[in-house]
């Protein structure tokens, strides 16, 4: 295997692969996962600040979900959605009691869950309002998906080059500027789609008195507020839902990622009032909410409650931050630390790929978010010990290959 030090990209695709080349993927794979750690196929250890883009919130194979998991498998697949299926309704009971959503939809990806939510808000706009709405306002530098409708909600132009003419009824606005956000108000306007921290963006968290504001004016102009919770929901930053660190309720917030615990499957939550613009026969999902799938929410979400998830990742990221900020702060290559709970972006002055490819050859894990900004995403169970262990190969590296990265400046990547 090729040192991952001396690599600046990640592997180009095998031409000899019978998968579409989609990934430039980096040259390692992974036999095993245990808790806060993985282990390549060559039996290599390293310590998961991933978590697949925040996706195994418990740590790799978690003992409760993989009972749970492994019980279902001997009983009971797949059925259809034509029929009544008892963990789907348990899991929904148990996110609206723990949410402030009333209603579930059951899919299989974040994308979906989101593609759901635009549905939604046009259907209830045009069904049951009688209005002539179907925009859908969001903000540049968001991710919401890849499928034609979210990526078209997306505010990054990368990901819609090539699929033109994109689907019309998407208006696109900056984050933080509540002046933009009013003037793209029309008369067609259906719902805002929102998320509070835009991970995939640079990790850049909305302020506070401009989401509170956007509520306020969503109810003003009678709009439905949508929160895209994928990567920053299921007690990622320190709560359960990361739009309770600014005290508001959407209409509907969308799930996926941490929801089982790496069995895929996604959830649009809403209230209770917009069943009426759902009914038999407006929306479905072959797989959604199958026993298997909602048998993996119901212990991922078990778990969280019985363990004291949420509270300990809560600390925890306050240990992260102080952490960080106590090796890093003064170093010229650190622009800023930023973020909630254990979801952390470094921005650095210049690429951190080289960086990434390092911390790999050291047994660290970590991904960027964009060209510049080293994302840190540790699973909810991590410990002072792990935490410190990671801090201290950030450091190193920060400090071993920042010379080289600011004399050679900002790549562009």
């Amino acid at each position: 295997m090729a040192n991952p030090a001396n690599n600046q990209q990640q592997s180009q695709p095998n031409e000899e692969s019978a998968l579409f080349p989609t990934y430039a993927r980096y040259p390692l794979a992974f036999a095993k996962g245990q808790g806060s750690y993985l282990w390549d196929v060559n039996g290599k250890k390293y310590l998961d600040f991933m978590c697949g883009l925040g996706v195994t919130n418990l740590g790799h194979a978690p003992t409760a979900v993989a009972d749970k998991l492994k019980q279902q498998l001997d009983e009971l697949w797949h059925t259809s959605n034509l029929f009544e299926i008892p963990n789907q309704e348990k899991a929904a009971q148990l996110l609206t009691a723990m949410t402030s959503g009333d209603a579930v939809f059951f899919c299989n990806s974040g994308a979906e869950a989101n593609e759901a939510a635009i549905k939604l808000a046009r259907k209830y706009q045009q069904k049951v309002k009688g209005a002539e709405r179907y925009e859908i306002i969001t903000f540049n530098q968001s991710f919401h998906g890849r499928t034609l409708a979210t990526l078209t909600a997306t505010g990054q132009d990368k990901v819609k080059e090539g699929f033109h003419p994109l689907p019309a009824g998407f208006v696109t606005v900056p984050l933080n500027d509540l002046e933009a956000l009013q003037t793209a108000i029309g008369p067609h306007t259906a719902a805002v789609m929102l998320e509070m921290i835009q991970a995939e963006g640079g990790v850049h968290p909305a302020k506070t008195e401009y989401v509170q504001a956007v509520a306020e004016l969503c109810k003003q102009h009678g709009l439905l507020l949508i929160i895209d919770e994928i990567q920053t929901g299921m007690g990622r930053t320190g709560k359960l839902l990361s739009f309770e660190h600014y005290g508001i309720e959407p209409d509907i917030f969308t799930l996926a990622k941490g929801l089982a615990s790496g069995f895929p499957v996604g959830a649009m939550v809403g209230k209770a009032y917009l069943k009426e613009a759902f009914t038999a026969g407006s929306h479905g999902s072959t797989f959604g909410g199958t026993p298997l799938a909602t048998a993996a929410v119901i212990a991922t979400l078990e778990t969280m409650q019985e363990q004291n998830v949420v509270e300990h990742a809560a600390q925890m990221g306050e240990y992260l931050m102080q952490q960080l900020h106590d090796k890093l702060s003064g170093h010229s290559f650190v622009k800023e630390i930023r973020g909630k709970g254990l979801m952390i972006g470094i921005e650095c002055t210049s690429s951190v790929n080289e960086m990434i490819m390092a911390g790999q050859e050291k047994g660290l894990l970590f991904v960027n978010a964009g060209p510049n900004v080293i994302r840190l995403l540790p699973n909810l169970l991590i410990t002072k010990q792990e935490i410190d262990q990671a801090v201290q190969i950030v450091s190193d590296i920060i400090h071993e290959y920042a010379p080289v990265a600011s004399a050679s400046g900002p790549s562009g990547v």
